[in-house]
């Protein structure tokens, strides 16, 4: 399996431009990403914060979720001011398509004239947003080409809209030319995870990388996306460290991206103090977020995220026989002198002590992203809903009264009923806000990488 993933993966990028088309993050950048639902409920930007948190432990960087469901480009223009310039983004990435170009008309009696018509709208609505989006100042935009609709998955009592994505690649390809003319940035997460969706396919007709409703991707799809974007910023084949050592002349070979201190040989046994820059990406195998049902590990999969964004290497030339290898004590594995000389990746494995570092900052970020989506959905109920009404931020006894009128009108404003009437109080809102920062805060105080003893044991 592994095997066929790496010869798919490089199948699906090599089209793609492997050279940095997307400036990486810098020291105090706010980073927000507007869209719809497949931001809002999404994880590719939080797995891509986490990259930051574990690659660069020392920078300063936010990251904002500013997606809400069901919207299209005209309603996120709507919102920009109270929901998006304030948060003040320096990176402001901005995608959409999915709800522009509309949904079950595509099997009515004239799919075409439907989709020209819901094409104008979003290329009308997107040039008032563009007006907005040129005034920015100081602001890095980054126009993101929607991920696909999956028309092509065989998926039980789903029957395909054909001809929508055709549509969605045309708004695409508009923003693309805006990102042009405009000199601002650009990715395409439409035509890769397309491609990669038909090409595994081909042996299992039932996979897609779009969730059962062929619109929201599931974990391991927006770890996808992350990769992209990350590969995008120039980040294939930057190591989380590389070491090399000749034990047999007791010298250091390569430190890459940490220090080696300390390097002893007692007889057969070799050891060394280690300090990394950075601590190795934790992949999560449980499956976040309504509706999933596979998590982000199973990417690794599906792209080289691991060959070539998340190597620890350890590697020992000048042994015989084998060895056990132990972290700060520990045993973690053995593995054979022609084994160690080959060089293996700590990154892969879960139980070193940097792993479980990285697993700690993982599961902090997770909660994070949990606390983040309750205002959201609070969003939701404001720009969507109350804004409707003119009751934007009124949060009042007659808001509230407007809200029970209509829930049974309105699904949405039946399901997020509950979050509004704890977050539309300021003393709340603020308690959730200060919890969010409590965690941000502990991430980065607990993912500085630390000296690690390492010391290999002939057995």
């Amino acid at each position: 399996m592994k095997r066929i993933a790496l010869i798919l993966a490089a199948a699906l990028l090599g089209s793609a431009a492997t050279a940095q088309t997307i400036a990486p993050f810098k020291e105090g950048d706010r980073v927000v990403y507007l869209g719809n639902s497949i931001t809002d409920g999404g994880h590719y930007h939080s797995y891509i914060w986490l990259y930051y948190m574990t690659r660069f432990p020392y920078m300063n960087v936010r990251m904002y979720n500013a997606g809400i469901g069901g919207e299209t480009a005209g309603m996120m223009n709507k919102r920009l001011d109270g929901d998006v310039f304030s948060k003040r983004p320096t990176v402001l990435t901005v995608t959409f398509g999915m709800n522009d170009t509309g949904y079950f008309e595509y099997n009515g009696e004239n799919p075409e004239a439907f989709g020209e018509a819901r094409y104008q709208e979003c290329l009308d609505n997107y040039k008032k947003m563009e007006q907005r989006l040129e005034g920015l100042d100081g602001v890095r935009v980054v126009m993101i080409g929607s991920s696909p609709y999956d028309e092509t998955a065989k998926i039980e009592g789903n029957e395909p809209l054909r001809g929508k994505n055709a549509v969605m690649r045309r708004v695409v390809e508009f923003q693309k030319e805006s990102a042009e003319a405009h000199g601002w940035e650009f990715i395409d997460y439409n035509a890769p995870l397309t491609e990669l969706g038909e090409r595994v396919q081909a042996t299992d007709p039932s996979f897609t990388l779009s969730g059962g409703d062929r619109i929201h991707p599931d974990n391991d799809g927006h770890m996808v996306m992350a990769y992209l974007f990350l590969k995008a910023q120039g980040f294939a084949g930057k190591e989380v460290a590389d070491i090399c050592i000749d034990a047999a002349k007791k010298e250091i070979l390569k430190a890459g991206n940490c220090e080696i201190t300390n390097l002893r040989k007692s007889g057969r046994n070799l050891s060394f103090d280690y300090l990394a820059n950075a601590l190795p990406y934790p992949m999560d195998t449980v499956a976040h977020g309504w509706g999933m049902k596979r998590g982000q590990a199973n990417a690794a999969k599906l792209v080289p995220f691991v060959e070539e964004m998340n190597r620890e290497m350890l590697t020992v030339k000048g042994l015989k026989g084998t060895y056990a290898v132990c972290i700060d004590g520990e045993q973690i594995g053995s593995w054979s002198a022609e084994e160690l000389a080959e060089g293996i990746n700590l990154a892969q494995i879960v139980w070193t002590p940097q792993y479980q570092q990285a697993l700690a900052v993982m599961h902090l970020n997770e909660y994070r992203w949990e606390i983040e989506r309750n205002f959201r959905d609070y969003a939701w109920m404001q720009y969507d809903f109350f804004q409707d009404h003119g009751l934007l931020d009124a949060n009042d006894r007659h808001a509230v009264e407007v809200l029970d009128r209509e829930k049974s009108k309105n699904g949405w404003v039946g399901i997020h009923r509950e979050n509004y009437s704890k977050l539309m109080h300021p003393a709340v809102r603020e308690a959730r806000e200060r919890e969010q920062e409590l965690l941000v805060d502990q991430i980065y105080r607990i993912n500085k990488p630390v000296v690690r003893k390492i010391e290999l044991r002939k057995l």
